[in-house]
């Protein structure tokens, strides 16, 4: 059986539709992979890296309101999230092209 991503309390039918183009299709797979490696694998399909959207999944696997990471633990998730984007977001981008796509100047289509 599979539950959609949009039972999950946080997630609605936007963040199921980014997960469907990152190959995650339930809320069972989502949670056996994880918010960093799921996070990774939407950065991978084309989604833009933004923090919040990284630690409401967080959030939104714990079972927690969104707004409910603050102090500390906000910041161990901000360097959680550094790190995945990095890894993992526009890797074939020249810092010049990824620069001028992160003010908006690129077309998603040059992006690949």
């Amino acid at each position: 059986m599979s539950t959609a991503i949009s039972t999950i309390r946080n997630l609605g039918p936007a963040y199921e539709e980014a997960c469907a183009r990152a190959g995650i299709h339930s809320a069972e797979e989502l949670q056996t992979l994880g918010a960093d490696a799921a996070y990774a694998r939407l950065l991978q399909s084309g989604s833009k890296p933004h923090f919040i959207g990284y630690y409401v999944l967080v959030m939104a696997l714990q079972g927690r309101p969104w707004n409910d990471c603050k102090g500390k633990e906000k910041e161990a998730l901000r360097k959680r999230f550094d790190a995945i984007k990095s890894q993992s977001f526009d890797k074939g981008l020249s810092q010049l092209e990824s620069i001028l796509d992160q003010i908006g100047v690129i077309e998603r289509s040059v992006r690949g």
